[in-house]
């Protein structure tokens, strides 16, 4: 079967600049096997469950009413489950597998969720999940410019500024991703850097670039005028270098972890 083209795919329905990670990170997933029943921890929507796998996943569990009752729309889940990561209403050693992509930075109890999320897999089950590291905001172009001509305070309250918008209460480094994992009950198996500092740059600037996209949101619930292909052929292919970087990039300021259930 054909590979799903995910840069089309996910800028069709997104920002440019979300569509490329996460198409980016559609692709990861493709070689790995997810043993039943799955969690999706902190599924949300489901539209990148929806692209990235081909079957439906057992179980979609989020805390926020709305975008649950989106998911159910998309039909990508056998069950939604709207209830926090600390507070899983599922059996001990219930899950073979489980996922989280692009969620754990945002929680501010975060062993509560990953000790809790150790309790619902089984011994064995692999997790797998990706983040933010701290590579992120030392690699803000803007504020390294900031930085370069002497004007760090403004360069510091950007850097906050970029991460209060993102939401982040975690950007910490491979070593202590280890270290929390094995407290929390994991061991981690696999992990890589990616996203390069250029492919960052178009993601910072994007945030900008796409107010009128917001606009267009704000009126329509839409991000784009029209998905239709033709509308991004010139989008994608700017953003075709960045999309096919290398899977590992030193440099990189995500971190994608395959760690496995002591």
């Amino acid at each position: 079967m054909a590979q799903k083209d995910f840069l089309f795919e996910h800028t069709r329905d997104l920002p440019y600049f979300r569509g490329l990670l996460r198409a980016v990170e559609s692709h990861f997933y493709q070689d790995i096997s997810f043993p039943e029943p799955i969690l999706d921890l902190g599924c949300g929507d489901g539209h990148f469950a929806q692209i990235t796998f081909e079957n439906k996943i057992n179980v979609g569990l989020d805390p926020w009413t709305r975008p649950i009752h989106e998911a159910r729309t998309r039909g990508v889940y056998n069950l939604l489950s709207e209830a926090y990561g600390s507070d899983m209403p599922f059996p001990t050693g219930y899950f073979s597998s489980a996922l989280s992509n692009s969620v754990l930075e945002h929680i501010p109890n975060l062993d509560e969720v990953l000790i809790e999320t150790a309790r619902v897999l089984k011994p064995g089950a692999i997790f797998v999940f990706c983040v933010p590291n701290e590579k992120f905001l030392p690699t803000l172009g803007s504020a390294r410019f900031l930085d370069r001509i002497g004007l760090k305070s403004l360069a510091a309250a950007y850097r906050r500024f970029f991460n209060t918008i993102s939401r982040h209460h975690t950007c910490d480094s491979i070593e202590q991703w280890r270290e929390r994992l094995d407290r929390t009950g994991f061991a981690v198996e696999k992990a890589w850097n990616y996203f390069s500092p250029a492919s960052f740059r178009v993601l910072e600037v994007g945030h900008f670039l796409g107010l009128p996209s917001l606009l267009i949101h704000f009126f329509t619930r839409k991000w784009h005028i029209s998905n239709q292909r033709w509308n991004f052929s010139l989008l994608l292919s700017l953003l075709d270098k960045y999309y096919k970087e290398p899977i590992a990039h030193d440099d990189g300021v995500y971190t994608f972890y395959i760690a496995r259930r002591k």
